[in-house]
């Protein structure tokens, strides 16, 4: 197993992963269509996509908890 102190860069690895697959996808769909081939594209484009998500998740993921931190409302302590 990973140890606990790895969470966040494995979260990240995830997340940036399955993020930049869909949206590949998406793009790729769009700006091919079903082609012959798409899913060849598909996997260049996302593998392609997910060496800059994984480290742009890494460098905004701290900026989005604090700003998520200010719009949601904390429960009140009990």
């Amino acid at each position: 197993m990973i140890p606990a102190r790895y969470a966040h860069f494995v979260f990240s690895l995830i997340l940036s992963g399955i993020m930049s697959f869909l949206v590949s996808g998406v793009a790729t769909y769009r700006a091919t269509g079903l082609v012959e081939n798409f899913p060849a594209l598909w996997a260049a484009s996302w593998l392609s996509s997910w060496m800059f998500a994984y480290p742009s998740v890494l460098l905004v993921a701290p900026l989005a908890r604090r700003v998520t931190n200010i719009l949601v409302r904390q429960p009140a302590a009990q």
